[in-house]
């Protein structure tokens, strides 16, 4: 390998064959899945080097934006306090510091239930607080810290929490005494994210991964007992699924789901017998999935189940016995083919439902009264709202987020028996941010097969004329029906303000328009997530928003498979493509199952390696085995080292292919993190305007001082 300050790295080629169903596919870099190579390791480093020399005239940009997203965020904040017992529970930050506070407050009294309003002078905290966790103090001397498991016991004299310090995700648990803030002996390692204690504080659950990091089996454990003596109570021998542990809002249920992507099982026990056995609600059906919670209606306890068996494929609401929950079904909300139902959350006093229409969340509510559903109204074209922070059965009001592309996240309280909305915080844009300078909208792309695809828009009114084409930033996703709403982000105003024009692509394979929108966007039915975002690149420019020569294309993860994809079926239409952590050596991946999570993505790819037609299929469209010899767009690749679901050889194997065709392509590998990026905020808005400056002069924007 040799580089210079100009010149890029060149990866040496050590071929290696790959046949399955009679294709050989010489790969010449699968050398570089050896993370514990030093000569790998110099190679990423290298790259780093050379990425920081192409961009260091971006260096001022990069200061600038950083600057910019500081100043505009209250540093020194407070979250909405959330009642749980005799405490309102809250996070906040401080200036200077990278991670959060976790606090509690006692509550006034026991039939206060408004929360406290937080304004500029309650940022330092609540009367009575009691710091529970200071993220900086445990992240001290660590470069990555993430918080995978927090818990109180319900008599709020423990503390359950969880780490991982080197972007693995793989935490380890422990138990403090909040009284005396020091830790029991107990310390679990090399657990999955979720742990949790019993209703008794006696016990707590956990869950485990296997080789290829699945969380496959759920443990009991008694405080103060030996790890050697905890209780294996789940196992998950399957690898298409995965297992969590969780408990009812009633806390009367520990429930045990066992998922893939596409059947579900869920288990339960009865919270006052933590060492009982769990037992089936319903048996496991191959594509049937179902989520259970529990209810008191009419006195009467129920199992509430949103299922899509039956030919429900938007899903529908059912409730059951308790005690016979295979017996008689009780139809509350019948399948809508318009209306994609996702949840439904029980209280002592009613219910609260979840779903999407017309592409956008809705949430309403169930009084238990027959009135029906009762829908919460909003006055803008396009937003996104879900209730959060709602940990108390017996409480008499919603907590729910509401935002938009020009609305920051706001949160309300709703009292439920008066419909009336609380205002308790609207997140601060420090700066005098004026969401009227500012348009959103929506326009619909046609699909190759002729499928209106939806794209919402957001720009500055001054900055963007009609008619007149302005640099755009096109982000897309479009798997594992997650759906991309629209929401505001106080970095993205760097871009607007530039007068950059910001678009989504909700492509298939998304849930943005139901569960047959994510199915016609899966397995063999993928390519239609590539097209539709060429579709809807071609129609913003036609539409006279933008050019090629301003469009950059963003995309992470398994977006970043979408513009792998893309960059092989359209160059022509982008200047630039920001891939971050991107799954653009599908194919080879998918067909080891000894890597993680391999086995449970079948479901969502196809499984090449029984099938020769998938396997032709991926080998179609996955980014690495079709770069070409055409003019590529300027590309950015951006990933971690420590990624267990990505794996940086993917990028760096993708960029290596490309620099044989002569592509301008970039890597930039984070050596001490994981799938979600650099951890600490001040670190992920540094990373945030790193990639913004980098897609600012990509199209355009500064002319001055762009790529060559």
């Amino acid at each position: 390998m040799t580089s210079g300050p100009s010149t890029p790295p060149l990866a040496y080629k050590k071929p290696q064959n790959r046949e399955h169903h009679g294709d050989v596919y010489i790969d010449d870099y699968e050398w570089l899945r050896n993370k514990d190579s030093p000569e790998v390791i110099a190679h990423l480093e290298s790259e780093n080097s050379y990425t920081d020399a192409r961009t260091a005239h971006q260096e001022p940009l990069r200061q600038q934006i950083f600057n910019e997203i500081k100043n505009r965020t209250q540093e020194t904040d407070l979250s909405v306090p959330v009642r749980r017992g005799n405490y309102w529970y809250y996070t906040r930050t401080v200036e200077g510091q990278e991670y959060g506070i976790h606090c509690r407050a006692p509550i006034s009294s026991p039939i206060d239930w408004a929360a406290p309003l937080i304004s500029g002078s309650d940022q330092i905290g609540l009367t009575g607080e009691q710091i529970l966790l200071d993220d900086n103090v445990e992240a001290e001397g660590h470069e990555f810290f993430s918080l995978g498991s927090f818990d109180l016991s319900d008599d709020g004299t423990q503390l359950l929490y969880a780490v991982d310090v080197e972007g693995d995700e793989r935490y380890t648990i422990r138990v403090r005494v909040i009284a005396t803030g020091e830790n029991l002996p107990d310390t679990i390692p090399n657990t999955s994210a979720g742990a949790l204690f019993d209703p008794s504080g006696r016990y707590l659950f956990y869950t485990t991964v296997d080789d290829a990091w699945r969380p496959d089996t759920v443990w009991r454990h008694e405080i103060g007992a030996a790890r050697t003596t905890d209780t294996s109570i789940f196992h998950e021998p399957d690898e298409r699924f995965w297992v969590g542990i969780g408990i009812t809002r009633s806390r009367k249920f520990l429930m045990i789901e066992a998922g893939s992507s596409v059947t579900t099982e869920s288990w339960l026990l009865d919270a006052s017998d933590p060492t009982g056995d769990f037992t089936v609600v319903w048996p496991r059906h191959d594509h049937t999935e179902y989520d259970v919670e529990h209810a008191i209606i009419n006195g009467e306890d129920r199992l509430l189940i949103v299922h899509n068996g039956g030919g429900a494929v938007n899903f529908e609401l059912v409730s059951v016995a308790v005690e016979d929950p295979r017996g008689t079904q009780r139809m509350l909300l019948p399948h809508d083919p318009q209306i994609r139902l996702e949840s439904v959350d029980a209280f002592a006093d009613f219910l609260v439902v979840e779903y999407r229409r017309d592409g956008l969340t809705r949430i309403a509510i169930d009084r238990h009264d027959e009135s029906g559903l009762t829908e919460l109204d909003f006055d803008e074209p396009l937003f996104a709202v879900g209730s959060a922070g709602n940990p108390e059965w017996t409480q008499p009001t919603i907590r729910f987020g509401f935002t938009s592309f020009v609305t920051p996240s706001t949160v309300y309280d709703l009292v439920v028996a008066t419909g009336e909305r609380r205002l308790l915080k609207q997140q601060p844009v420090l700066g005098g941010y004026d969401p009227t300078l500012y348009e959103q909208r929506r326009e619909w792309a046609t699909a190759e097969d002729g499928t209106q695809v939806p794209i919402s828009l957001v720009y500055r009114r001054d900055l963007i004329l009609p008619g007149t084409p302005a640099p755009t930033l096109l982000y897309g996703y479009g798997s594992y029906e997650h759906s991309i709403d629209p929401g505001f982000g106080i970095a993205r105003l760097s871009l607007l303000d530039r007068g950059m024009i910001f678009a989504i692509a909700h492509v298939r394979g998304g849930g943005e328009l139901g569960r047959t929108w994510y199915e016609t966007g899966k397995t063999l039915t993928k390519r239609n997530t590539f097209t539709d975002f060429v579709s809807c690149a071609r129609h913003i420019i036609d539409a006279g928003y933008t050019t090629p020569n301003q469009l950059v294309a963003e995309g992470g993860s398994a977006g970043g498979l979408l513009m792998g994809a893309v960059a092989n079926l359209a160059p022509e239409l982008f200047a630039g493509i920001l891939a971050e952590v991107p799954f653009v050596d599908a194919l080879t991946s998918i067909l080891d199952p000894s890597l993680p999570l391999t086995v449970i993505e079948w479901d969502e790819w196809g499984d090449p390696l029984h099938d020769a037609e998938v396997y032709a299929y991926m080998k179609s469209y996955s980014p690495v085995e079709n770069v070409r010899a055409v003019a590529y767009p300027h590309i950015l690749a951006v990933t971690s080292l420590n990624d267990t679901r990505v794996l940086y050889v993917e990028p760096a194997k993708w960029v290596a292919k490309l620099r044989e065709v002569g592509a301008d392509a970039l890597l930039k590998t984070e050596m001490s993190a994981g799938h979600g990026g650099v951890s600490g905020r001040y670190s992920a808005w540094r990373e945030r305007a790193f990639n913004y400056a980098w897609v600012l002069g990509t199209a355009g924007l500064n002319p001055s001082e762009s790529d060559s």
